[in-house]
Parts: C-alpha cells; sequence; structure tokens
C-alpha cells in the first residue's frame, strides 16, 4: 500500500510531524515505520511551478471557502469547472496566519493527491485539525490570513554547501526522526544555512548537530509560495510560546 504523507507544522513554525497510513499523528517529532519519503530521480533539481496571478486566486479562494463551508457544517466539494492544472498531483502545505501568529499548518509533502483537493484538504485540516490549536471559530475568518506552499519533489544533498538559504526548503531524517522546514522560514527569521540545518534537526526532535551524522540523510525542495498578500513575508508567522 501506497502510505501517505501528511504534515503539520510545529510550534512557532512551520515545520513538520508527519501522518502516514493509517492516519495517527504524531507531535514534535516525525515517526514512521521505515522512510515514508520517495526522492526525486538523480538529475537536475525539480524546479517550482510557475502560476498567474489569476491562478494564484484561484488556489486562494478555494482554501478559503473549504474552511468557510466545513465552518457551517457542510462537506466542502470542488467546483466543477477547475482548471485543468489543478488536477495535477503536487505536494502542498497550507499556513493560516491569525494577527501575525501561526493558527495552523498542515500538508502532503509528496504529490499524493491532485493539487486541487490537495489544497481544499489541507485547509480544513490545518482550519480545524492541527493538534496545537482549537478548532477555527467562524468570528476569526475576519482576519485570518492563508499560504499555501506548492513543493516541488524531494532532492538528497551530499554537499551542504549547495544548500541556498531563501531558495531551499529542508527535509531531515535519522532513523524514526523526521524534521521539515519551508524555505520561507529560513528567510522570516534571517537564518544561515547552518542555522537553517540546525533548526530543522530540533523540529525533527534531534540534537541541534545531528545533520552532521552520516546516517542524517539530508534533502532540499523549492516551493511556489502564494499569499493573500502582495508578498510570503507578509503572512510571516510570529513564534509561539
Amino acid at each position: 500500500m501506497k502510505q501517505v504523507k501528511e504534515i503539520s507544522a510545529l510550534r512557532g513554525l512551520p515545520g513538520v510531524t508527519m501522518r502516514c497510513r493509517p492516519l495517527v499523528l504524531i507531535s514534535l517529532v516525525l515517526l514512521a515505520t521505515g522512510t515514508c519519503l520517495t526522492p526525486a530521480p538523480a538529475g537536475e533539481e525539480p524546479k517550482a511551478m510557475s502560476y498567474r496571478e489569476s491562478d494564484k486566486k484561484v488556489f486562494l479562494e478555494l482554501a478559503r471557502a473549504s474552511i468557510e463551508t466545513h465552518l457551517k457544517g457542510e462537506t466542502p466539494r470542488l467546483p466543477q469547472d477547475l482548471p485543468p492544472f489543478l488536477g495535477e498531483p503536487r505536494g502542498v502545505f497550507v499556513s493560516l496566519h491569525r494577527q501575525g501568529r501561526l493558527r495552523g499548518c498542515i500538508g502532503y509533502l509528496e504529490a499524493v493527491k491532485p493539487l486541487g483537493q490537495a489544497i481544499q484538504e489541507m485547509a480544513v485540516a490545518a482550519a480545524f485539525n492541527d493538534p496545537r490549536f482549537r478548532p477555527l471559530q467562524a468570528h476569526e475568518l475576519k482576519d485570518l490570513e492563508v499560504e499555501i506552499s506548492i513543493l516541488t519533489p524531494m532532492v538528497q544533498t551530499k554537499k551542504v554547501e549547495e544548500i541556498q538559504v531563501g531558495t531551499h526548503g529542508l527535509y531531515i531524517e535519522r532513523g524514526f526522526s523526521r524534521g521539515l522546514l519551508l524555505p520561507q522560514v529560513a528567510v522570516q527569521n534571517g537564518w544561515d544555512r547552518n542555522t537553517f540545518l540546525e533548526q530543522t534537526c530540533r523540529k525533527a526532535g534531534l540534537p541541534p548537530d545531528a545533520w552532521k551524522d552520516q546516517a542524517a540523510k539530508i534533502y532540499t525542495f523549492t516551493a511556489e509560495i502564494i499569499c493573500e498578500h502582495s508578498h510570503p513575508g507578509a503572512c510571516a508567522p510570529q513564534e509561539s510560546n
């Protein structure tokens, strides 16, 4: 059976925990039986998709409409007239922010569902199923900010010098511990490459220097970041206690 990767951000930053079938959410550390990740084939690094502004508007409207529909006690359904590219499988995260603070973040690490369905499901999951927060309430909608990150496939890197802060997100695994940080997190927090690596290790519940261990696997990816503001940094979450 193909294992499904569903990720929930750690408190304060868009890091991750992992779901693999059966869907059991684990806080703070990525745990799984075996390795769930299927890296991209060796060769040229996958490039993030580039979407038109009109496409981005469709993504954000779909995410917000899904949350609003769920709040009404109804089951969100995909519109029939969605653009064809929303039927293409993509890894995607939906991050929610309110008053400058993270309000929920869950996503699929890999392209296991069509993009439209993944955005819809992860928007609802981030709003109502992130275990660190109570379910979203109707009065919070007015100042809720939605951010969508559409991921490229993971590429394992052997040289940390190849990691580009501001371009790459990081995924680190050692044994059963796994952690991920989205590309925008390092920029939002002013981290250099080493700090980014250390913080990703912390998200996995590992010592900050675990990335130097030969047993650790480091993967990079890029993302198309779509935000309800003119630039993704406007949705940057402040660290939670």
